[in-house]
């Protein structure tokens, strides 16, 4: 889940959701100024489906040890020295399916979910906070990810600059989208710098013009204002006392959707 709060209610928004905007967002990107990386299907289809792995713990959610929906949180934007607030072997295992998931349909497109899971837990990870009897596990697992994404850049005779420009724009789609679910309410520039048709590098930065409204500058899209939907659960804090009362509750919540709008 992502989560959002009010003084009396959870805001919830699934991975899946959140990727699905993400996904959006990717779809929209293109115009005089920048053009879309190629080769954009497995680039597309990584973004779309980076968060798989989260389907099922989202379908059966926890509550952190404070009570609180297991969750991301615009206090994590950026840095993920809390592991999402899930414990290290968990979050592998989650991270390991997302890219297992995606791999099955295009095994490019997940060469690139796997570089955004070794960079959320190498760059944007608080390293030092990993207990000493998960260091070995995560040693392990990030050694493999990057064999795994290097014989399969060869195997399938993939260029890996191509596959770094993909990652790089499947990051900036996916910060993106968690800063609109997160609510997050200060400017912030957007993962990578990202080329113009002529090649220059420019940092992107996503103003919030109110709680749903955010202006991207410059502006990377093809139309001059892009609108999406969102689907959230509202849940009052009051609602439950335990995780299945937690559970039920989630289970029991229809999602409405919001209007998100991105302006030049």
């Amino acid at each position: 889940m992502i989560r959002a709060e009010t003084d009396d209610s959870w805001v919830l928004i699934t991975h899946p959701d959140h990727a699905q905007l993400a996904g959006e967002f990717a779809d929209a990107w293109g115009n005089d100024q920048f053009g879309r990386p190629a080769p954009f299907p497995p680039i597309r289809h990584a973004v779309y489906h980076h968060d798989d792995g989260w389907i099922a713990r989202d379908a059966k959610p926890s509550l952190t040890p404070a009570g609180k929906p297991e969750a991301f949180t615009r206090d994590l934007v950026g840095a993920y020295s809390a592991f999402e607030e899930i414990d290290l072997p968990s979050y592998l295992n989650v991270r390991a399916e997302a890219t297992a998931a995606v791999a099955k349909q295009d095994p490019l497109a997940a060469v690139m979910v796997s570089m955004h899971t070794v960079n959320l837990l190498t760059e944007q990870a608080d390293v030092d906070s990993i207990r000493p009897e998960h260091r070995e596990a995560y040693e392990t697992f990030i050694a493999a990810q990057r064999a795994w994404q290097e014989a399969t850049i060869k195997e399938h005779g993939a260029d890996p600059a191509a596959m770094q420009r993909g990652f790089e724009f499947l990051q900036c789609c996916d910060n993106l989208s968690l800063i609109v679910c997160s609510g997050y309410d200060s400017p912030r520039e957007l993962r990578h710098q990202h080329p113009d048709r002529d090649g220059k590098l420019h940092p992107l930065t996503c103003t919030p013009l109110g709680p749903t409204t955010w202006r991207i500058s410059p502006w990377p899209f093809a139309t001059d204002e892009i609108n999406c939907q969102l689907p959230r659960r509202t849940i009052a804090k009051s609602a439950f006392s335990d995780q299945d009362g937690y559970r039920a509750v989630v289970a029991a919540t229809v999602p409405e959707p919001i209007a998100i709008t991105l302006v030049r």
